[in-house]
Protein backbone atom coordinates (compact mmCIF):
# COMPACT_ATOMS: atom_id res chain seq x y z
CA UNK A 1 0.00 0.00 0.00
CA UNK A 2 2.75 2.47 0.43
CA UNK A 3 4.42 1.70 -2.52
CA UNK A 4 1.43 2.78 -4.09
CA UNK A 5 0.84 5.68 -2.37
CA UNK A 6 4.48 6.81 -2.99
CA UNK A 7 4.14 5.77 -6.68
CA UNK A 8 0.56 7.91 -7.02
CA UNK A 9 2.39 11.03 -5.55
CA UNK A 10 5.01 10.41 -7.34
CA UNK A 11 3.52 10.39 -10.71
CA UNK A 12 1.50 13.68 -9.59
CA UNK A 13 4.69 15.38 -8.74
CA UNK A 14 5.93 14.78 -12.26
CA UNK A 15 3.11 15.40 -14.06
CA UNK A 16 2.97 19.15 -12.23
CA UNK A 17 6.62 19.45 -13.33
CA UNK A 18 5.94 18.53 -16.59
CA UNK A 19 3.49 21.58 -17.14
CA UNK A 20 5.22 23.37 -14.77
CA UNK A 21 7.43 24.81 -17.83
CA UNK A 22 4.16 25.59 -20.28
CA UNK A 23 3.28 28.96 -21.24
CA UNK A 24 -0.42 29.92 -20.95
CA UNK A 25 -2.09 31.39 -24.01
CA UNK A 26 -3.06 34.33 -22.08
CA UNK A 27 0.66 34.92 -21.06
CA UNK A 28 2.76 34.68 -24.45
CA UNK A 29 4.59 37.16 -25.29
CA UNK A 30 4.53 38.37 -28.89
CA UNK A 31 7.11 41.04 -29.86
CA UNK A 32 6.60 41.88 -33.46
CA UNK A 33 4.76 39.06 -34.29
CA UNK A 34 6.88 36.32 -33.21
CA UNK A 35 7.09 34.35 -30.08
CA UNK A 36 11.17 33.85 -28.92
CA UNK A 37 10.49 31.77 -26.07
CA UNK A 38 9.48 28.06 -26.67
CA UNK A 39 5.72 27.29 -24.76
CA UNK A 40 7.07 24.81 -23.15
CA UNK A 41 10.64 25.04 -22.30
CA UNK A 42 12.03 22.67 -24.46
CA UNK A 43 12.05 22.23 -28.38
CA UNK A 44 9.17 20.08 -30.07
CA UNK A 45 9.44 16.97 -32.09
CA UNK A 46 9.23 17.04 -35.90
CA UNK A 47 7.65 13.65 -36.86
CA UNK A 48 4.88 14.61 -34.23
CA UNK A 49 4.41 17.85 -35.91
CA UNK A 50 4.23 16.66 -39.40
CA UNK A 51 1.49 13.97 -37.89
CA UNK A 52 -0.10 17.72 -36.15
CA UNK A 53 0.49 19.50 -39.56
CA UNK A 54 -1.74 16.64 -41.26
CA UNK A 55 -4.21 15.75 -39.15
CA UNK A 56 -7.55 17.19 -40.67
CA UNK A 57 -9.10 17.30 -37.54
CA UNK A 58 -5.74 19.18 -35.62
CA UNK A 59 -3.77 21.46 -37.52
CA UNK A 60 -5.16 20.63 -40.41
CA UNK A 61 -2.55 23.09 -42.06
CA UNK A 62 -3.05 21.73 -45.61
CA UNK A 63 -6.44 22.79 -45.66
CA UNK A 64 -4.81 26.17 -46.59
CA UNK A 65 -1.69 25.85 -47.34
CA UNK A 66 0.13 23.38 -50.03
CA UNK A 67 3.43 21.66 -49.01
CA UNK A 68 5.10 19.49 -51.13
CA UNK A 69 7.49 17.30 -48.95
CA UNK A 70 3.50 15.41 -47.92
CA UNK A 71 2.74 13.70 -51.82
CA UNK A 72 0.69 11.40 -50.08
CA UNK A 73 -1.60 13.85 -49.12
CA UNK A 74 -4.44 14.86 -51.26
CA UNK A 75 -6.22 18.16 -51.61
CA UNK A 76 -4.06 20.63 -50.35
CA UNK A 77 -5.05 23.80 -50.43
CA UNK A 78 -3.99 27.11 -52.09
CA UNK A 79 -5.68 30.18 -49.76
CA UNK A 80 -2.03 30.61 -47.75
CA UNK A 81 1.12 30.95 -48.84
CA UNK A 82 2.85 27.58 -49.56
CA UNK A 83 5.29 26.27 -46.94
CA UNK A 84 8.11 24.89 -49.33
CA UNK A 85 10.70 26.59 -47.95
CA UNK A 86 8.84 28.49 -44.85
CA UNK A 87 12.41 27.74 -42.69
CA UNK A 88 14.26 29.72 -45.16
CA UNK A 89 11.41 32.43 -44.76
CA UNK A 90 10.72 32.33 -41.33
CA UNK A 91 12.70 32.37 -38.11
CA UNK A 92 11.71 29.47 -35.39
CA UNK A 93 10.22 32.74 -33.23
CA UNK A 94 8.23 34.28 -36.20
CA UNK A 95 7.10 30.62 -37.01
CA UNK A 96 6.01 29.86 -33.29
CA UNK A 97 4.07 33.21 -33.06
CA UNK A 98 2.71 32.37 -36.51
CA UNK A 99 1.25 29.04 -35.35
CA UNK A 100 0.26 30.38 -32.15
CA UNK A 101 -1.79 33.38 -33.02
CA UNK A 102 -0.66 34.59 -37.03
CA UNK A 103 -3.60 37.76 -36.27
CA UNK A 104 -0.54 39.16 -34.82
CA UNK A 105 1.88 38.47 -38.07
CA UNK A 106 -0.52 39.32 -40.83
CA UNK A 107 -3.48 41.37 -40.35
CA UNK A 108 -6.73 40.21 -41.61
CA UNK A 109 -5.46 36.76 -41.92
CA UNK A 110 -7.94 34.08 -41.92
CA UNK A 111 -5.77 31.45 -40.41
CA UNK A 112 -7.07 30.13 -37.09
CA UNK A 113 -5.39 31.00 -33.87
CA UNK A 114 -4.48 27.90 -32.57
CA UNK A 115 -2.84 28.71 -28.88
CA UNK A 116 -5.76 31.31 -27.97
CA UNK A 117 -8.16 30.23 -25.21
CA UNK A 118 -10.62 33.36 -25.30
CA UNK A 119 -11.14 36.10 -27.24
CA UNK A 120 -12.71 34.71 -30.19
CA UNK A 121 -15.92 36.46 -32.20
CA UNK A 122 -17.96 33.36 -32.87
CA UNK A 123 -16.39 30.21 -31.07
CA UNK A 124 -17.47 26.47 -31.37
CA UNK A 125 -18.32 25.66 -27.97
CA UNK A 126 -16.24 22.87 -27.34
CA UNK A 127 -13.26 25.67 -28.49
CA UNK A 128 -14.90 27.87 -25.41
CA UNK A 129 -11.90 27.98 -22.47
CA UNK A 130 -9.62 25.90 -24.64
CA UNK A 131 -6.92 26.06 -27.75
CA UNK A 132 -6.57 24.22 -30.56
CA UNK A 133 -4.10 22.70 -30.14
CA UNK A 134 -1.68 22.40 -26.86
CA UNK A 135 1.47 24.55 -26.28
CA UNK A 136 3.31 20.68 -27.17
CA UNK A 137 1.73 20.44 -30.33
CA UNK A 138 2.60 23.70 -31.35
CA UNK A 139 5.97 23.65 -30.46
CA UNK A 140 6.00 20.25 -32.43
CA UNK A 141 4.49 22.01 -35.74
CA UNK A 142 7.15 24.62 -35.59
CA UNK A 143 9.69 21.99 -35.08
CA UNK A 144 8.33 20.41 -38.39
CA UNK A 145 8.09 23.78 -40.42
CA UNK A 146 11.86 24.20 -39.27
CA UNK A 147 12.59 21.10 -41.62
CA UNK A 148 10.69 22.61 -44.55
CA UNK A 149 13.83 24.34 -46.53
Amino acid sequence: MKLLITTAVTAVIASTVAFAGTTAPGDVAFKDGAVAVSLTGAAGNAADGRAVFADRKLGNCLACHVNSEMPEQSFQGQVGPPLDGAADRWSEAQLRGIVSNSKNTFEGTIMPAFYVDAGFTRPLGKFEGKTILSAQQVEDVVAYLLTLK
